[in-house]
């Protein structure tokens, strides 16, 4: 499968106001103290872990997995490529956090519950798990015809998904993170043609071409819309 990684390269993912929201919004739900363990699977260039040790200077460092190791990652976290299942059977560390933003759908049906099983046992005593996928119902993501089709089918599958999150968690608190997105059309175009979304990863060039003239032609120059994730909370 190919690999997403421009998610968080130059879109509204890495603004530094959409990260200053979605910390607030894991202040919301976390006691952010100095002695923290925190792990992002699925960090990307880890802007938001980043962006959390700046603020809170934790004695240890976060840690952020990912298969994917971009040039841009920051540098003031400890970063490895690696599968989260792998990463997770061989370290000896504990966590307070393991942060799971947006990536879990990468896992199949199996391997989420091993995930999960796995994480839970890496947590310390009362560490949080924080799952995140695009809200499942009324997405207004912006889309093109093919590509609405193919997020559709992804968001169906993080329906069962978050079913099978639930059956493991038992006990589990449930909210939702909301980002107002305010983007020319010029950019998100952009993000477009760098497939920033993993429903866009393996639709085909010539369908992608069309997809952006049917977005340049279907939106204003400004484009307006809310980014709006589901969050499951796990505490041990």
């Amino acid at each position: 499968m190919k690999r997403l990684r421009n998610w968080d390269n130059k879109t509204w993912l890495s603004s530094k106001k959409y990260i200053t929201s979605f910390n607030t919004f894991l202040k919301s739900k976390i006691n952010f103290n100095k002695d923290l363990q925190i792990l992002d699977i699925g960090c990307g260039r880890a802007n938001i872990i980043s962006a959390l040790q700046k603020k809170y200077k934790f004695k240890k460092k976060p840690i952020g997995i990912d298969v994917v190791k971009n040039k841009d990652i920051k540098k003031n976290i400890i970063f490895n490529k690696i599968n989260a299942l792998n990463y997770l059977k061989k370290t000896d560390k504990k966590f307070d956090i393991i942060l799971i933003k947006q990536t879990i759908h990468f896992f199949s049906k199996s391997q989420i519950k091993l995930l999960l099983a796995q994480a839970k046992s890496k947590l310390n005593k009362k560490g949080k798990i924080l799952i995140l996928t695009l809200q499942t119902k009324n997405n207004n993501i912006p889309c093109f015809t093919k590509m609405g089709i193919k997020l559709n089918k992804s968001l169906k599958k993080d329906e069962a998904i978050f079913k099978i999150i639930k059956k493991n968690f038992i006990k589990y608190q449930e909210s939702y993170f909301k980002h107002k997105v305010n983007i020319s059309k010029k950019k998100y175009l952009m993000m477009i043609k760098e497939r920033y979304i993993s429903c866009l990863l393996n639709i085909k060039s010539t369908e992608l071409r069309l997809g952006i003239k049917e977005i340049n032609n279907k939106f204003a120059d400004r484009m307006k819309f809310d980014d709006i994730l589901r969050c499951l909370i796990y505490r041990k």
